[in-house]
């Protein structure tokens, strides 16, 4: 367990190195990467007042219309007050309309308005080019590698829900690894 106590000591003045076996290169990879992935989205979120959680619950209602509220929070492991703020501004707004689940009057489906479908393509657009981009600067011609490291770093109790999405452009069929 970490020591949480008030700094006291000396300032260390040398760099955290790779201790432990811990892959800083990698860990600073992803930090630099995904500040750099989401930097396009967060401008254009910006201009509506919406932030990262916006941009989460507009991506997962477009790729899963009819997701009900509960999957939803399930899906994004974030509490329902959280959503709740959230989604009231997404329907305020006319990006997702919320339906009474068909069988059971209390579900809630979300399904995204026209707004809100054209919210998420521009959403995606900048991040899908930088993906492509970074395909080919890399050099890369094995998707299906990079697709398998990305699908390992999620935790593997959760990783079924990767193949709820509708097949991906690599081929990739539900349920296929």
């Amino acid at each position: 367990m970490t020591d949480r106590s008030p700094a006291t000591g000396k300032p260390i003045r040398t760099a955290i190195s790779d201790e432990d076996g811990i892959d800083f290169a990698i860990i600073e990879l992803f930090f630099f990467a995904y500040r750099d992935f989401t930097s396009d989205p967060d401008q254009i979120l910006a201009d509506y007042g919406f932030g990262r959680a916006h941009h989460r619950v507009l991506h997962f209602v477009n790729r899963r219309p009819g997701l009900t509220v509960a999957e939803l929070l399930d899906v994004l492991k974030i509490t329902k007050q959280s959503l709740a703020r959230v989604l009231k501004q997404l329907i305020d707004t006319d990006h997702i309309v919320q339906v009474q689940g068909p069988r059971d009057r209390r579900q809630r489906e979300l399904y995204p308005t026209a707004k809100g479908r054209a919210l998420a393509l521009a959403l995606a657009r900048p991040q899908s080019r930088r993906i492509r981009a970074a395909l080919e600067d890399s050099g890369t011609t094995e998707r299906a590698s990079i697709e398998r490291f990305l699908e390992a770093m999620v935790n593997p109790e959760l990783r079924a829900q990767i193949n709820i999405v509708p097949a991906q452009t690599s081929g990739k069929k539900n349920g296929d690894h």
